[in-house]
């Protein structure tokens, strides 16, 4: 939404936050790209493949997206996609008896027999309402200690609810009222002009009396005058997205009278219930989940599209975030579920502010370490220190240890300006996030066989995760606690340099708005791998499908 920053001041309004690099000299898969030879913050991805990757084998790695569903039949992840062998496509039978039926490609807990869940309500909203059924009632008083720390609670979830419903709404109203003026303006001077794209002086010469037409010529003067070069058709479009975003975040996320559970059909009270849901691991919004997954493992062998960083990867897809916040039994479930079927990497681009039931995802991690399965999750987007503000899923339990095999990813950009290298979205955080990885203007799959430019931590997390997946198939010795370690210790660093601090708080080392001080890089952690692996860059007698580069 770069075009949106640039041109939206002309009517004097405060801007849509968003990130991109306009700049055009940055090729599309900058993220694959090595820092020295391409001068772009990479990842180092073809160069560790054309040189110490070159003719070694490996094994197929297993990697479970749980996200907003997956586009199975995109024709850069078809080949990709993870097949459970044991079932039989469409039967209604669960043929291998894992307890879902028809799971070919993964499992969906936000959908069920009558159709699938799109958008839901956040946390912070359920929250209100949960607690306002008790602390609302009339002649309720708080007796015991548990009483009064609960109310306090309430209290700061409802100021924070108020706060939150009057700021979206007003950005609802202001955005609203830009995309009807600007789809005026557009649609009148279409009548009056014919087809675009028009030129200032063309918009200039309009005389007219009709105040629809005058309106019109003042709306795309104004912005042509303030924006020079800014295409009204492009930023009509990210002002409809605009829109949008905010037109569900105050009709769904925010609405308490909001409820989209019975379509799932468990028992949602029951927080132990395993075995919900349906087989549809696309839902009807998948573009997140399908963006997501191309970063991983996106084909990197039909020469069309984009490459992945993974080249001999499966995507499991398991479907437990919808458009509002993901709910804690879905996420323990859904780790559960890649853990039960094979995965080695879990990959989870997703957050929210409140876990009312944040046990039941620390038993699911708990297992999962205890199976060795590594887990990746994007730090979040509020340009937030996570050292003090709670982001949630996290590896910190509530007994106050942590999970040891759990990354937490910030975002980086290309970095053509080094002290912009942290995207100004990410959040941070000197003890809570792991390292930093590519998440701006990340070029990747969407439904529908399309491809497009994301930002956010979503994309910085699935990029850490290709990288982890890369390790595991070229260095099948090591242990997922070591490929872990060896991230972490081959990040690269950038001794003295001063970065730009997400949310304006001046200009800091990277070491203090991350664990390591450094982004990771795929030359170097291969490189480490290769000193540490008692059989260094062969997966021979593994039993998976294997590939030759």
């Amino acid at each position: 939404m770069a075009l949106l920053r640039a041109a939206i001041f002309y009517l004097f309004i405060i801007p849509f936050s968003v990130s991109g690099q306009a700049e055009n000299s940055i090729p599309k898969n900058w993220h694959l790209l090595d820092p020295a030879a391409d001068q772009v913050q990479g990842l180092s991805v073809e160069r560790t493949y054309q040189t110490i990757l070159k003719g070694k084998t490996s094994r197929t790695v297993i990697v479970a997206v749980i996200d907003s569903g997956i586009d199975f039949e995109h024709e850069d992840l078809k080949p990709v996609m993870w097949v459970n062998k044991g079932e039989i496509a469409g039967n209604g039978k669960d043929d291998d008896g894992n307890g879902y039926a028809d799971d070919i490609h993964g499992w969906s807990f936000i959908g069920g027999r009558e159709g699938n869940v799109n958008e839901d309500t956040y946390e912070l909203t359920r929250e209100l309402v949960r607690l306002s059924k008790k602390i609302e009632r009339p002649g309720y008083k708080p007796v015991s200690k548990k009483d009064r720390e609960e109310l306090k609670y309430f209290n700061r979830i409802k100021s924070s609810y108020e706060e939150k419903l009057a700021e979206d709404d007003r950005q609802y109203n202001m955005y609203s009222r830009l995309y009807r003026n600007l789809k005026f303006g557009l649609d009148t001077l279409k009548f009056v002009l014919g087809e675009g794209p028009y030129n200032p002086e063309q918009i200039e010469s309009i005389k007219s009396d009709n105040p629809a037409i005058l309106f019109a010529k003042s709306v795309l003067v104004n912005l042509m005058k303030n924006a020079p070069g800014t295409d009204p058709q492009n930023l009509l479009a990210e002002i409809r997205d605009a829109y949008e975003y905010f037109a569900r975040i105050v009709q769904y996320g925010l609405n308490k009278d909001f409820d989209p559970r019975p379509v799932v059909g468990d028992n949602y009270s029951d927080k132990k219930e395993r075995f919900y849901g349906n087989a549809d691991v696309k839902g009807p919004d998948a573009e997140h989940g399908t963006h997501v997954a191309g970063i991983i493992g996106a084909d990197r062998t039909n020469g069309i599209g984009v490459m992945g960083i993974a080249d001999n990867v499966r995507i499991m897809a398991i479907r437990a975030v919808p458009n509002g916040d993901e709910r804690d039994k879905d996420v323990a479930n859904a780790i559960y579920y890649a853990v039960n079927n094979g995965a080695q990497i879990i990959n989870m681009s997703f957050g929210k502010d409140y876990s009312p039931d944040k046990n039941l995802v620390d038993e699911a991690v708990r297992y999962a370490e205890k199976k060795g399965v590594l887990l990746i999750h994007a730090a979040g987007n509020d340009g937030q220190n996570t050292d003090v503000e709670s982001n949630f899923p996290s590896p910190k339990f509530a007994s106050g240890k942590s999970s040891g095999l759990w990354l937490e990813i910030g975002a980086s950009s290309a970095g053509k300006n080094q002290s912009d290298l942290v995207a100004d979205f990410s959040n941070y955080g000197k003890k809570t996030v792991t390292f930093f990885s590519p998440g701006v203007d990340i070029y990747s799959t969407i439904p529908g066989n399309g491809y497009k430019n994301n930002s956010g931590t979503s994309m910085a997390s699935p990029a850490a995760s290709g990288v982890a997946a890369m390790l595991m198939s070229y260095f099948p010795d090591l242990p997922a606690q070591t490929i872990r370690d060896i991230l972490i210790k081959s990040t690269r660093k950038f001794d003295g340099l001063k970065v730009t601090a997400p949310g304006g708080e001046g200009e800091v080392s990277l070491s203090d708005l991350c664990n390591t001080g450094g982004v990771v890089n795929a030359y170097e952690a291969v490189s480490l791998a290769m000193k540490l692996s008692s059989n260094p860059g062969s997966a021979s007698g593994v039993k998976s499908d294997s590939r030759k580069r």
